[in-house]
């Protein structure tokens, strides 16, 4: 299978680093469980969204942000079967190298650069399913789609909508190796 994956908050915890940075500059204290929508500035009012999206931006954030549990160990079990696995994020380009060299690539040594695909629109891109935490991203693609649990999403029903809803990366490889039982 082609196994499309995205980065943030699938693979990596994005939005707790994000939070923390915020939190630490501002003096504020919002929890990874108060984020109920997509824009994570609304839960801090008095900042601009400028403001709080500016810290991913930031020299030195990439190196802050951790990988999932589970995520490298069950992308490799992915590739050792025999899957081929792209990485699809819709990276700001300022990000770019540093979130490759200082996350990606530090976490996922076995991802390499021709593995990787930065595009706003994921549904152009062709593969056997995407496992992504981003509703709008799996909305209209010609894919399997596995919907990765976060804050944003959870009151979403994934089910009704032609999505599968995984809470881990246990329950998705799960879902792969049914997928591969039926030979999709």
């Amino acid at each position: 299978m082609i196994i499309l994956i995205d980065m943030d908050d699938t693979i990596e915890q994005l939005l707790r680093a994000w939070l923390d940075g915020v939190n630490r500059r501002y003096g504020r204290s919002v929890a990874y469980d108060d984020i109920t929508d997509w824009d994570v500035s609304a839960p801090y009012p008095g900042l601009t969204r400028e403001q709080v999206y500016a810290i991913p931006d930031e020299p030195g954030f990439w190196g802050t942000v951790r990988p999932i549990e589970g995520a490298a160990e069950a992308i490799k079990r992915f590739m050792d079967a025999g899957h081929e696995v792209y990485i699809v994020t819709a990276t700001h380009y300022v990000s770019i190298p540093e979130k490759m060299d200082d996350l990606l690539f530090r976490w996922f040594p076995f991802i390499s650069w021709d593995q990787v695909i930065i595009t706003s629109h994921k549904q152009l891109i062709r593969g056997d399913v995407l496992i992504d935490d981003g509703i709008h991203n799996l909305e209209g693609g010609d894919y399997i789609k596995i919907l990765m649990t976060a804050p944003h999403n959870r009151c979403y029903d994934a089910e009704a909508n032609g999505m599968i809803r995984a809470g881990n990366w246990a329950e998705i490889e799960g879902i792969i190796s049914d997928l591969e039982k039926r030979e999709i």
